[in-house]
């Protein structure tokens, strides 16, 4: 078995990714002796419905990502908003310039939340085909959070998405994260 040969061969603790919860991806990994350690949640929302205008906490502003100005100021608040996510976390300024160089990318599309000119929160779209958009990372440096800046900043980004011809949004999310999937389903995501 391809999985089995995968294990023996490997020089370190191997991790997998499993596209769906299916009967048969976990049947494989219970012969491997394998276990679950993290589920991704796929949720999605129509935009053809009523958005409320953000409403966004005083002394707070929101603007778009200024390329080689915000760089810095953004892997901060992205360390501190996601300190113990495994992948987020250790996005550095290589990682960061990799995805501002792909083709999707838009600083249009990336908006920041600032107080007395410190980022405190952002919310990155992205653009897919199909008039389909995306919630590609939202976060929210913790001493700023609590605020309904999180709120903002998602309203901010969905209205973007909207405006910009998009039909319906995705996200993708920890599904321990019940804070993250809370704020979702109050303004109308559903896993799909």
């Amino acid at each position: 078995m391809l999985l089995q040969r995968l294990i023996m061969e490997s020089s370190s603790l191997l991790l997998l990714w499993a596209m769906g919860d299916s009967p048969a991806a976990r049947a494989l990994a219970t012969a491997a002796g394998m276990a679950a350690q993290r589920e991704l949640l796929i949720m999605e929302r129509q935009l053809d419905g009523d958005l409320p205008e953000p409403v966004v906490p005083a002394g707070v502003k929101i603007r778009t990502f200024v390329p080689g100005e915000d760089e810095r100021e953004w892997l901060r608040v992205n360390a501190a908003a996601f300190a113990h996510h495994p992948e987020q976390a250790l996005i550095d300024a290589d990682d960061l310039a990799d995805r501002m160089a792909e083709p999707w990318f838009d600083p249009k599309g990336f908006f920041v939340a600032t107080i007395d000119g410190t980022m405190v929160g952002f919310h990155w779209t992205k653009q897919h085909q199909d008039q389909l958009g995306e919630v590609y990372v939202l976060g929210v440096e913790p001493s700023a959070g609590g605020r309904g800046l999180g709120k903002a900043l998602l309203l901010t980004g969905l209205l973007s998405l909207r405006e910009r011809g998009n039909t319906r949004v995705e996200l993708y999310v920890e599904a321990d994260h019940r804070a993250a999937i809370g704020l979702y389903l109050t303004y109308g995501f559903a896993t799909v």
